[in-house]
């Protein structure tokens, strides 16, 4: 009898093959007492020279098959390796506690990893997958241990573990490997990036697929609705080979759409933009019809390193999103980063609420010396495209006037020093905390756009921490109150003739583009993977005709309401 399990669509499409688990064997390290502190020293160095050689051989075998920036997850691998903070902090546990190298490691590794994981942020989580996935590496090594390998696999499989490492999901093998579920991970996890950009179907998140999936089992993965079936009947398997197809056949259509203007079915033009982290994601952008950048994250190019980046390194990543956009809109974010996101080179103070606290622009407006960087890097590559600079975490008119001022002061600087500099970078803001969105008809007087950043407007309006999951309910993009200070935002940018876009996660959201549509919204910033989709239903619908119902759903009281209106009346 076939069970059905849920977890989380990470990769879009369907798998049917034979299960294969990937079971490791149990690390146990026994916590014993040694006498020879530098044999174990040595044994260290060499488990580390090990690892380091096969890091080095996966990370090329990445670059080939899923390219350089998918690769450089294996350049943090090997830094990791050779942290002297992490091997200094192990050399000197095996000193001071006269521990085996491999307890060592295990107590100094599992401190990083605790340390990280508490941070309230996806991105210092996943550092928290790297040390822990090299950290296991080494310890294998030194505990004699042989470990399943995904490059093994030789036939159709999906394959199930508890999770996939990064160096787990970069050996498997597209030919063979059609899909695969896990017990942990979410949408943001290095195996659910990895899956979307081999284009391999995944479910993770499942908790129980390792407990319940046999070896050599049928199984269907619907990366599309985020379910995993186990020995499916007949019946099903023929139902989900026709969902296969149809997703497929879907998937050949949007390919169409690649080189096409987004235009509604009354022929209404929005821009679809992508998010992006680095200069290697434009690839994906181009590749998916990207019309633009409405957000790049600068603050990861601060970030996995013991010192700020130089002028120089700025202007050389700025340069190279704008060169490759070939004078497509780039909109480039200033450093969002205190609070939650840490820089160790920075010292910054522990704070009690960090997604409330000394970050972003209240840092930079702080700290100048670190912000007049960024502006004259950025200034300077503005002459290689189209650029447009937004603040982050505005809260007040003062705060925009003080980082604009700046700004301006910069450019006269450079301008002066006879620095080449183009005369049309439009300056803009984040909407993302309540009071700005309440105030926008004053904002828009002074700002050339907003771009509505959802994920963190949602948790402030609704006072909930969208990473708690007791209160993850509260996270509701379709609540009315949301729905009207978009609104509120997109209506007072139009009537001061500005644009409004938005960049968070709620741009690419099927149910939340006809809303957007109705209230206007010029700009859709989203993964990339999601902007031709979003092209062929935006090609459906009309703008005109949905504007009618503003109203309507502005006047609705709860999330359900709304979201019952869009399916009756606006799909």
């Amino acid at each position: 009898m076939s069970e059905k399990i849920t977890g989380i669509a990470a990769s879009s499409g369907i798998a049917i093959a034979k299960v294969f688990v990937l079971a490791n064997p149990e690390i146990v390290i026994e916590r014993k007492t040694v006498s020879d502190k530098a044999g174990e020293v040595e044994r260290l160095e060499k488990a580390l020279a090990t690892s380091k050689s096969e890091l080095e051989i996966i990370r090329d075998k990445a670059k080939v098959d899923l390219g350089e920036d998918k690769a450089a997850i294996f350049d943090a691998h090997l830094l990791v390796l050779s942290d002297p903070e992490l091997v200094g902090a192990v050399k000197s546990k095996i000193e001071s506690d006269s521990l085996s190298a491999e307890a060592a490691l295990d107590d100094v590794s599992s401190m990083f990893i605790s340390m990280f994981e508490n941070m309230d942020n996806d991105y210092m989580k996943e550092r928290a997958a790297d040390i822990r996935d090299v950290s296991k590496r080494v310890i294998s090594h030194l505990l004699n241990l042989q470990f399943a390998s995904p490059a093994s696999i030789t036939e159709e499989t999906i394959v199930v573990a508890e999770d996939l490492t990064p160096s787990d999901t970069a050996q498997l093998n597209r030919k063979y490997v059609k899909g695969f579920a896990t017990d942990i991970g979410g949408r943001t996890s290095h195996s659910a990036i990895m899956s979307r950009s081999m284009e391999i179907p995944a479910v993770v998140g499942t908790k129980t697929i390792m407990e319940k999936a046999e070896q050599g089992v049928l199984a269907i993965v619907d990366g599309l609705s985020g379910e995993v079936i186990l020995d499916p009947t007949p019946e099903e398997v023929d139902k989900y080979k026709k969902k296969q197809a149809d997703f497929q056949a879907q998937q050949e259509e949007w390919k169409k759409l690649v080189n096409e203007s987004t235009k509604t079915a009354d022929d209404h033009h929005v821009e679809l933009a992508a998010n992006i982290g680095n200069p290697g994601d434009i690839e994906g952008v181009l590749n998916n019809g990207g019309e633009a950048v409405g957000l790049y994250r600068t603050e990861f190019l601060y970030m996995g390193r013991d010192k700020l980046p130089t002028e120089d390194e700025q202007f050389e990543a700025y340069k190279a999103v704008l060169e490759k956009m070939e004078g497509k809109p780039v909109v480039i974010r200033t450093l969002d980063i205190g609070g939650d996101k840490e820089l160790p080179y920075l010292d910054l103070p522990k704070e009690m609420n960090p997604f409330l606290g000394f970050r972003a622009i209240r840092l930079c407006l702080e700290q100048q010396d670190i912000f007049r960087t960024q502006l004259r890097a950025l200034l300077r590559a503005s002459s290689y495209g189209q650029l447009k600079v937004m603040f982050p975490m505005i809260a007040t008119l003062n705060e925009f006037r003080e980082a604009k001022g700046i700004l301006l002061e910069e450019k006269e600087k450079l301008v002066s020093e006879g620095t080449s500099v183009s005369d049309n970078i439009e300056i803009g803001m984040m909407v993302e905390i309540p009071s700005t969105a309440v105030l926008a008809d004053r904002f828009a007087k002074e700002v050339d756009f907003f771009s509505i950043g959802t994920n963190d407007l949602i948790q402030y309006t609704m006072a909930a921490d969208r990473m708690n999951e007791r209160v993850s309910y509260l996270y509701q993009p379709y609540n009315p109150s949301i729905l009207r200070l978009i609104n509120n935002v997109i209506t007072a940018a139009h009537k001061e003739g500005k644009w409004a876009g938005m960049c968070g996660e709620m741009a690419g959201d099927e149910t939340a583009i006809p809303l957007l549509l109705a209230l206007g919204l010029d700009e859709f910033s989203m993964s990339a993977t999601s902007i031709l989709p979003a092209r062929s239903q935006l090609a459906k619908l009309s703008k005109e005709e949905l504007s009618k119902h503003k109203e309507a759903f502005l006047n609705l009281d709860t999330v359900d309401e709304v979201i019952d209106y869009v399916k009756t009346h606006l799909s």
